[in-house]
């Protein structure tokens, strides 16, 4: 009796031990077919590495090694004006670092549009682009838009003044004040010494420094001295082109053209006397002046 004990309960472990066997083959067979569905749906996303911000960065700091790090970034994704390597942004070493020209949160990825070319600092001589001149524009609180203009917008720059006499027009167009329209689409690149295009504070700014070309620094020039500037502000997306604007007094208030007095020239006549014995004779001759 305890042989037939004895053999069952051999029959019986080893029955559960096969089943435990076969349990864990089809667990670990299901597992590995898992993976290899996952496996297959994960997207193919091929990367590279570019430098980020390792901590947040403001305007004017320093960009440094210890500021920066290298992550992997999608490549589909990636953004114009990367660093991949560290002679890319380091080209001369720590010796002469860039400083950072846009707040840059930690992660984000360190552009050239965002810092200064290495051993530059923020000035507004690093966002002068190539053949652009910077010139000053004298502004109060109501040719300055009330001081909601920010370095990197764009403005309109319309001159008022009062042409004279000597710029008497054609055409019926009245002499006197006017404003036109000069420059359009120029961008601020300072707010008297503000340079911080992150700045959220509110500026009653007195000069407004703007990004032209030296022809244009002539013409802002020349309408500054002979009259009063005036801005106005462009929207962020607006892409449009202002016409050619000019408004005097009379189209302002829509006044008819005063007429202009006809000075009517009399024709000069030029005679020459003669006399002969007691009769004296007249006679026309051409005018010498």
């Amino acid at each position: 009796m305890r042989m037939v004990f004895g053999l069952v309960l051999i029959v019986g472990l080893g029955l559960a031990g096969f089943a435990v066997y076969m349990a864990k083959n089809y667990i670990q067979g299901y597992q590995t077919q898992l993976a290899n569905e996952r496996a297959q749906r994960a997207p193919n996303i091929e990367t590279v590495e570019v430098y980020v911000a390792d901590k947040p960065l403001k305007y004017g700091e320093v960009l440094r090694k210890d500021s920066v790090r290298l992550t992997k970034f999608p490549k589909n994704s990636l953004p114009e004006g990367t660093y991949e390597t560290y002679e890319a942004l380091f080209p001369e070493g720590e010796d002469e670092p860039r400083t950072v020209l846009r707040s840059m949160e930690k992660n984000e990825a360190v552009l050239k549009i965002k810092v200064t070319g290495p051993g530059e600092d923020a000035g507004i001589t690093s966002q002068l682009e190539r053949g652009m001149r910077a010139f000053a524009i004298k502004v109060d609180v109501s040719s300055g838009v009330s001081g909601f203009l920010r370095p990197g917008d764009r403005v309109d720059v319309y001159w008022t003044g009062s042409i004279g006499d000597r710029g008497a027009r054609t055409e019926g167009n009245s002499t006197g004040d006017v404003t036109k329209l000069i420059e359009t689409g120029v961008r601020l690149i300072a707010i008297d010494q503000v340079a911080d295009v992150d700045t959220t504070e509110a500026i009653i700014a007195r000069t407004v420094t703007v990004s032209v070309k030296p022809q244009q620094v002539a013409a802002l020039a020349q309408a500054q001295t002979t009259g009063r500037l005036s801005l106005s502000l462009v929207g962020a997306e607006d892409d449009t082109v202002a016409d050619a604007i000019e408004v005097d007094q009379r189209s302002l208030l829509g006044l008819a053209e005063a007429p202009r007095q006809v000075v009517e020239v009399e024709e000069e006549v030029c005679t020459i006397k003669t006399r002969r014995g007691a009769e004296t004779v007249v006679s026309q001759i051409p005018c010498t002046n």
